[in-house]
């Protein structure tokens, strides 16, 4: 396969590398990495027809929930059928069109998710600070604005930053180190100079990376303030267990997309760059369902509901 790729000098096609020297254990990866795919898209279209289905569930917190499990089965997809692929099939090949389009859905997705879950910030902000005028504050129009705000955002910057890399000259290895098309190994492989686009890259993540980081920050910092202040403990407890669920989806996508996209250059490694990788496309999307479900007294309220609805249903008709 090397051989393959270091022949080309126009590249029109591109060879994911992915977990090739792990050639003992590809059928393994691929039942573990199917399983987990699996879960993923189970549990997160679970989440979203639990809030649909029941009434109590109808309010902005879960509103923009549903956004962010259909974000995140969209997210996850993006990556992991063609992952799951390439385990079992040779060669793993991807077209640069096809490379494209991978890239356009992952990042527009995952700035729209960065910028989604400060807006899941902002709502608990409101919701603990400003209790009394929180439905007034948080009306449907207020929360669909800023949902579409989120995708707006995420469409309107990665489609600028990813076309500006696609017009990159690609020559030279058409062998890409990791197991999708990622920015940071595609700006390696361009034959010219891409300090500017370097630059670009590092400048987005900062500003919309960093920005809906910092506003989430914010956030919490104001909310820990108004939860200290409450008098008694049980008050304390509930308050913040609203906001826990949020603040464990937070750091797990922000971890790895910070540690991804803001580390010195230097320390990049293919090993180290697709272990992280799979942390954001892999396993985070696996564990947002079960910390929303796990945790989350109202949800898990609304699926024993739910459960034993089908129940007594199935009963009656017997």
């Amino acid at each position: 396969m090397e051989e393959a790729g270091k022949n080309q000098t126009s590249l029109n096609e591109f060879i994911l590398v992915g977990f090739s020297h792990l050639a003992e254990l590809q059928v393994l990866l691929f039942l573990l990495f199917l399983m987990t795919y699996l879960v993923t898209i189970i549990g997160n279209m679970l989440i979203i027809l639990l809030i649909k289905c029941n009434p109590s569930l109808q309010t902005p917190m879960y509103f923009f929930l549903v956004n962010l499990s259909f974000l995140e089965i969209c997210y996850t997809t993006s990556v992991v059928p063609q992952m799951l692929i390439h385990l079992l099939t040779e060669p793993k090949t991807i077209s640069k069109a096809g490379c494209a389009a991978q890239m356009y859905v992952f990042t527009i997705l995952g700035l729209t998710e960065c910028c989604l879950l400060a807006a899941m910030a902002y709502d608990r902000y409101v919701a603990i600070c400003y209790p009394l005028h929180y439905t007034a504050i948080m009306n449907r129009q207020v929360c669909i604005q800023l949902a579409l705000a989120s995708w707006a955002t995420g469409i309107t910057v990665e489609v600028t930053q990813t076309t500006w890399i696609f017009s990159l000259p690609f020559c030279g290895s058409n062998l890409i180190q990791h197991f999708f098309c990622d920015i940071p190994p595609l700006v390696k492989m361009a034959c010219t100079d891409t300090f500017k686009n370097e630059i670009v890259v590092l400048a987005v993540s900062v500003l919309f990376i960093m920005g809906p980081f910092v506003l989430i920050i914010l956030s919490y910092i104001r909310i820990g303030y108004t939860i200290l202040k409450l008098p008694s403990a049980e008050g304390r407890k509930k308050a913040f267990s609203t906001c826990s669920s949020h603040l464990m989806v937070v750091t797990l996508f922000y971890g790895t997309a910070l540690f991804t996209y803001l580390r010195p250059k230097s320390s990049n490694t293919p090993g180290s760059d697709k272990m992280i990788a799979l942390m954001y496309t892999v396993v985070t999307p696996v564990l947002n369902p079960i910390i929303y479900t796990l945790r989350n007294k109202e949800v898990k309220g609304a699926f024993k509901k739910t459960i034993a609805r089908i129940f007594c249903a199935q009963t009656s008709a017997m």
